[in-house]
């Protein structure tokens, strides 16, 4: 479980809760739009549907999980691995790695490894796997797409449920009906908020996160590259280390070193 991911999950529904019980004085259905749902989601809905194929929206599930969850090696757990496989294989040749790449429960790190063990050459490890970089990459790059049709056109169906409220509250003018005019009035005001609320707390930063996770995943293996490149060069388990570390921030270089 991300924990920045859940806290900010948790002072936003307690925030927008405690706004929303104080200004409708306890009751809450004041909030409650049966049209501005159908105008506001549905309307979201249908556009991600027609900008994006269906092999991309089945993944939305996946999409979500990732924002709440981070999985993979974390940059200790990488330095810390590499520094341990540069070691058995300075000692027992690159062969001996062969037993423990099954253990190592990354897909990509086994597919490089696997490649470096059986003696493929460097520039055909290197170029395959940078492919499978570029393909991950597309594939976030649809997930961050799927949240920011969501914020760019949540707000303007919410502009849409809007009008029509404001319409149907002018038609009524003339009848003089307060009640249905008030009606109008609420679905007006209330589209307007679901949309703002589903774009800037719900689409956006589940969207800005998503960029970023792809962003860390993307330098992770970009790290696993270099370390598995240099296991097959034969590197000292120094180099190893230092070859893996120079994608990371200066006081985290000195931190990880002292802690390895």
């Amino acid at each position: 479980m991300d924990k920045s991911s859940l806290i900010g999950v948790i002072i936003g529904v307690v925030c927008l809760s405690f706004v929303a019980w104080h200004g409708s004085h306890g009751h809450l259905m004041m909030f409650f739009s049966l049209e501005g749902v159908f105008t506001v989601f549905g309307g979201s809905i249908s556009v991600v549907f027609m900008a994006m194929p269906m092999d991309r929206l089945v993944r939305v599930p996946g999409y979500v999980r990732k924002f709440m969850f981070q999985a993979g090696l974390q940059p200790v757990d990488m330095v810390k691995l590499f520094t341990e496989l540069s070691d058995v294989s300075r000692k027992e040749g690159i062969l001996a790695l062969e037993t423990r790449v099954e253990k190592l429960g990354d897909p990509f790190l086994m597919k490089g490894l696997k490649q470096a063990v059986d003696g493929v050459d460097p520039s055909a490890i290197e170029t395959t796997m940078r492919f499978e970089i570029l393909a991950m990459q597309e594939r976030h790059k649809a997930g961050k797409k799927f949240f920011d049709l969501i914020k760019l056109y949540g707000p303007g169906w919410g502009l849409v449920g809007t009008l029509i409220g404001q319409i149907g509250m002018f038609g009524q003018l003339g009848s003089g009906s307060v009640e249905a005019m008030g009606h109008a009035l609420a679905l007006a005001v209330v589209a307007t908020m679901y949309g703002t609320v589903l774009a800037n707390a719900v689409a956006g930063p589940i969207g800005d996160k998503l960029a970023m996770r792809s962003s860390q995943e993307i330098l992770a293996r970009e790290m696993m590259l270099q370390g598995i490149l240099s296991l097959q060069a034969g590197d000292s388990p120094r180099i190893t280390q230092d070859k893996i570390l120079a994608f990371l921030p200066i006081p985290t270089q000195d931190r990880l070193r002292a802690a390895a």
